[in-house]
This record gives structure tokens, sequence and C-alpha cells, in this order.
């Protein structure tokens, strides 16, 4: 069964990401917060697509569900700042 923090640790090898937290207990679906710089100038479906790349076979073999909210650094700093 599938770990939140091996999943955690999938992104960040396959990732350069400057924030990564994973949740989930059922050891299939997951939901995960990553801020990378790759994201720069690209839509939320680039952004997902570079994690699924990122992930893999891994994403047809051992993830079967994955949640995410991608940032930008930017983007996460102001999130931070305003709270």
């Amino acid at each position: 069964m599938l770990s939140a923090e091996t999943l955690k640790g999938y992104i960040a090898h396959g990732l350069p990401c400057e924030h990564v937290q994973v949740v989930g207990d059922d050891g299939q679906h997951f939901e995960a917060l990553i801020v990378s710089p790759l994201f720069e100038g690209k839509n939320m479906v680039q952004q997902h697509q570079l994690v699924y790349q990122a992930l893999g076979d891994r994403m047809h073999e051992e993830i079967h569900a994955l949640s995410m909210r991608t940032f930008t650094p930017a983007t996460w700093a102001k999130l931070n700042a305003a709270l």
C-alpha cells in the first residue's frame, strides 16, 4: 500500500519543488499541494501534466486518484502573505 509520504517523495524526486504536501490514508486516493518553479507561465492543466509526467507509470499502477492544487512560487508566496 502506497503512503502519502512515499508519494510526496515520488513527486519531489521527479519535479523541482519548493513545497510538497500530500495527504491520504487509504493508499489509493491522495490530495497534493505542490509549489514548483516549473509551473511558471503554465496553465493549471499544463501544471498537472508536469506532475503526471514526474509520476510516470505510477499513476497507472500505484495511484488510483490524485487531486492536486498547484502553485508557482510567486502565487504561493502571495497566498501565504495574505494569511
